[in-house]
């Protein structure tokens, strides 16, 4: 069997749960871990003690034995941490179906908590990142120590090359903040305009305020099941059609790549179209990780949905919104709902499948796909379907 094809179809999600979005929440890390997980699992119609696979987010706040002892489990067959910063929570989908397939799970439990804005604050996060040692040698001697400072050299590399415009970022932001106010579970409720988002400040130049994603507070959490018994559980089954992951040049050090604009997404889009045995066309919805608007650009043409140095032509003219070729963010992602390290974007993902997005419901969606950006680049991808 060819490696792309040894994971295609082996698992679905079948329970999604999520608790509010703020900032400030009275909840531990490890109360919102636990109160996803049991929305989720509740959702899947089942049981804590039926989980025998955990995959908790990569910063290890909360490890897989803190949920076996709180829940009560008795045989969890396997556990792992997928430390991919935005890439994890996608990443974390492909080790659940890894797991499954191998036979050794059924229903493998993959939650996120976070406190990014009452107790570890962006700036904080760099230091937790897996490279930080490399970028002490390479970026923060010239003052890079937050990640808006460590991405903005690769927007501006894109806009030096191609002659991208910032009006491009723009769009990507107005259009993901007209989503959120669709979904109703989004932190940020007011509209916002092309020409608010020009005049916003500038965190490091060319990014300005919204262009950069939100710091959040909450849970969310996911089920992955084994293909065949997702067919006669509580929810419509939605099935991982294929999953991949994909580290760029130079992984540790943006600076030092012969090419900083093209992500680990590069090397992971083809694999997991050829595992899925889709095209571009049959994409209906995108959920496309957004901790920056040029990040969310650079993973659109990263895909093959557009050449290098043409997403910002491609995401003009409502392209990526309701109704459009093909709309991208329904929830609001990271830049208007919260920032859950994409988790909530696989949330969002299922229920546009499910058909249960509400107002943000793209019309008979039977195909998406799901991305994940991590700390220097890491990219990680999963394309879904309806069951």
């Amino acid at each position: 069997m060819p490696i792309d094809a040894s994971l295609k179809e082996k698992g679905a999600i079948t329970g999604v749960g999520e608790t509010a979005y703020t900032r400030g929440s009275p909840r531990s890390v490890a109360g919102l871990y636990f109160e996803a997980s049991l929305k989720a699992i509740d959702d899947a119609g089942l049981k804590p003690k039926d989980i025998d696979g955990i995959i908790p987010y990569g910063s290890l706040a909360v490890t897989a034995e803190d949920i076996i002892t709180n829940f009560g489990i008795e045989d969890v067959t396997f556990s792992a941490v997928t430390p991919m910063g935005g890439a994890s929570c996608v990443a974390a989908i492909q080790c659940a179906v890894m797991a499954i397939s191998a036979g050794l799970c059924r229903h493998v439990l993959v939650p996120i908590g976070r406190k990014g804005y009452s107790e570890t604050r962006i700036g904080d996060r760099v230091q937790q990142m897996p490279q930080f040692r490399t970028i002490g040698e390479f970026e923060m001697p010239l003052g890079a120590i937050a990640p808006a400072q460590l991405y903005a050299p690769m927007a501006r590399r894109h806009m030096e090359m191609f002659g991208t415009k910032t009006r491009s970022f723009a769009e990507i932001a107005v259009t993901v903040r007209n989503h959120a106010l669709l979904n109703g579970h989004g932190m940020m409720t007011k509209p916002l305009t092309v020409e608010e988002h020009q005049a916003s400040r500038m965190i490091a130049d060319p990014l300005r305020l919204f262009d950069c994603s939100l710091e959040s507070d909450g849970g969310v959490a996911v089920v992955v099941s084994a293909a065949e018994q997702a067919k006669d559980m509580k929810q419509k089954p939605v099935v991982v059609m294929a999953v991949a992951e994909g580290h760029p040049d130079s992984p540790s050090a943006i600076t030092q790549r012969p090419d900083m604009t093209r992500l680990g997404l590069a090397k992971a889009a083809p694999k997991a179209f050829r595992m899925a045995g889709v095209t571009h066309e049959d994409i209906d919805v995108a959920e496309v990780y957004d901790c920056f608007t040029y990040i969310v650009m650079c993973q659109l043409e990263d895909m093959g949905f557009c050449k290098k140095g043409e997403g910002g032509d491609f995401v003009m003219g409502g392209r990526i919104g309701l109704g459009g070729e093909l709309p991208i963010n329904t929830h609001g992602g990271l830049l208007s709902q919260a920032h859950m390290a994409g988790m909530n974007h696989i949330v969002e993902l299922v229920r546009q499948l499910r058909g249960t997005a509400g107002k943000a419901q793209v019309k008979d969606a039977e195909i998406g796909l799901v991305t994940g950006y991590g700390d220097m680049g890491d990219g990680s991808i999963a394309i879904m379907r309806r069951g």
